[in-house]
């Protein structure tokens, strides 16, 4: 037996209509711009950063504290807000970010700057997280698909503003600035979730947190993003560091699965892996999160050093690259919502990044500048195609009351990926620039280059900077195609993805709500006795197979 309520005898806290609906994403459109661009906002700016404060050895650590931290965060945040509710944790979250802008941009020193980065990331994994699940908590599957998009729309608009913004300050006011905007943007962020985020109240008893389980995958994650950071840089792969931290990043992970398996409230639970799209996706989200990454953290300093732009033209440079990446993943989710098919875009997009990678080894000192922007376009398209998606994909596999924690153990496992890759490829960008350097420049040139800025590498006499820039370019290029096999992987795992009909309903403790996001006028929920009936006529019919 199936009951229908009127919009007036449902509780309007359940009915998000469309106007709700907007508002609800203006405000999570704020918190997203906030977290992507401080993404991205150092890259331009990073070679200037260390040079001024002498630490090009620590250069990684500046993007590596971030999403080391933000790693860490995501299941904690997933998984609290399925239980307490997810309004209290996201302004929390935006004042914690707050908080290390503020420590980042009094940095002295270093040490200060890389305190104040991972100070954010405590943050800002909160942001995009919990941005996620709460589009998922008002807008059916079907539906989500172009909100989605829109979402990676703005990642992005801003992954183009942050380097420009960078840029333009690390050539005016100071990049100290990129650190003190977050404060105005972020107030902001937290006025609109008071005013227009408005979310069903979650209804459980005084939860049960997994404590020892977060303890337990932060000391893993930290010791992986360690090992990949320090081996072979810093400390030779044999040494009793590296070898200590290997053994203890194991020892953790597998006590977090015992652990897991027992607590009552576990921050990843295990029942997620039995889930073969969530292992598919899962699996290819950490790949591309591994090249993305990896690929897109260094190739600002690149621009800067090998083509001789300066911190704004780099910003720019970038451009063709986010463009194609917003016009693909809001043609993407626009196509999703509109057919309910989905499984070929991750695979071509996954299939065009690795082409992408291909073309960026092969770059050179003198490639024309609208070939390499080529070459970056191509790799925005991809990622349009793919990022979005399997985000959804997972979204769609479980209920909206699991929706947080299954959202939050995909986004981790990708965020290792972005751990992995920056740290990867930083190390070995680092040590193959400091070995070339030592090689060509003359003795006691290299200790010099610790301390080199664009702007010192412009003004070089024109044998010394051939030989810095040639030296940037061969560090950097061989690292594109070494992950042109895990691609490859990642494209033969997204092949065996299951299509399943998107669902065009909410379901909330056994509560289907129907929701029109389109703008109709009659919006419903639907109490059956039976949640697996099929929805009603009030329901959009879902895609056929």
């Amino acid at each position: 037996m199936t009951t229908t309520l009127s919009p007036r005898e449902a509780p309007a806290s359940a009915i998000p209509g469309k106007r709700h609906i907007l508002l609800v994403f203006a405000g999570l459109m704020v918190t997203m711009l906030l977290a992507s661009l401080d993404q991205t906002i150092f890259s331009t700016a990073l070679p200037t950063i260390v040079g001024e404060l002498n630490g090009v050895d620590h250069m990684l650590w500046v993007t590596t504290a971030y999403i080391l931290a933000s790693t860490i965060m995501l299941p904690v945040y997933g998984k609290l807000g399925d239980l307490i509710g997810r309004k209290g944790l996201f302004i929390g979250a935006i004042s914690i970010f707050i908080l290390g802008s503020i420590v980042g941009g009094l940095a002295p020193d270093m040490t200060w700057l890389i305190i104040g980065r991972a100070v954010q990331g405590l943050g800002g994994g909160g942001l995009m997280i919990l941005s996620q699940a709460i589009i998922a908590d008002v807008v059916p599957a079907r539906e989500r698909g172009k909100y989605m998009g829109i979402m990676g729309g703005v990642f992005a608009l801003s992954s183009v503003a942050g380097p420009l913004l960078g840029g333009w300050f690390t050539e005016g006011i100071g990049w100290r600035w990129a650190f003190w905007m977050n404060i105005p943007l972020g107030t902001l962020a937290i006025v609109t979730a008071i005013f227009f985020l408005r979310l069903p109240t979650v209804d459980h008893a005084k939860p049960k947190l997994d404590v020892a389980g977060m303890g337990l995958l932060a000391l893993a994650s930290t010791g992986l993003v360690l090992t990949t950071t320090w081996g072979g840089t810093t400390y030779d792969w044999d040494s009793l560091l590296i070898l200590s931290l290997i053994i203890g990043t194991g020892v953790a992970a597998v006590a977090f699965v015992f652990v897991e398996r027992r607590a009552a409230e576990p921050i990843m639970p295990l029942h997620l892996f039995r889930d073969r799209n969530f292992n598919l996706t899962t699996m290819a989200g950490l790949i591309t999160g591994i090249a993305m990454f990896g690929a897109l953290a260094y190739l600002p300093t690149y621009l800067q050093m090998v083509t001789g732009a300066n911190a704004t033209e780099a910003g720019f440079l970038m451009i063709p690259m986010m463009a194609a990446l917003l016009i693909s993943s809001i043609g993407s989710g626009w196509l999703v919502s509109k057919f309910g098919r989905y499984k070929w875009m991750p695979v071509a997009g996954t299939v065009i990044v690795g082409v992408a990678l291909v073309l960026l080894s092969t770059m050179t000192p003198t490639l024309p500048i609208w070939l390499l922007c080529s070459y970056l376009a191509i790799m925005g398209v991809g990622l349009g195609l793919s990022m979005q998606i399997l985000i959804l994909i997972v979204q769609n596999s479980f209920p909206n009351s699991e929706v947080g924690t299954a959202t939050a153990s995909n986004n981790y496992f990708r965020q290792i990926g972005a751990s992995i890759g920056s740290a990867v490829v930083g190390s070995l960008f680092a040590a193959r620039l400091t070995e070339l350097l030592s090689e060509r420049l003359p003795a006691g040139g290299a200790g010099a280059a610790n301390s080199f800025t664009p702007a010192m590498v412009r003004e070089l006499p024109e044998a010394a900077r051939q030989i810095i820039i040639s030296g940037y370019n061969d560090a950097l290029t061989p690292v594109f195609l070494y992950m042109v096999p895990l691609v490859i992987v990642a494209v033969i795992l997204l092949c065996f993805v299951t299509e399943k009909t998107l669902a065009t309903t909410i379901e909330r403790d056994g509560l289907p709500e129907t929701l029109e996001t389109d703008g109709a006028t009659d919006v419903r929920l639907e109490a059956s006795a039976d949640i697996d009936d099929a929805p009603t006529a009030s329901a959009r019919p879902a895609a056929a197979h």
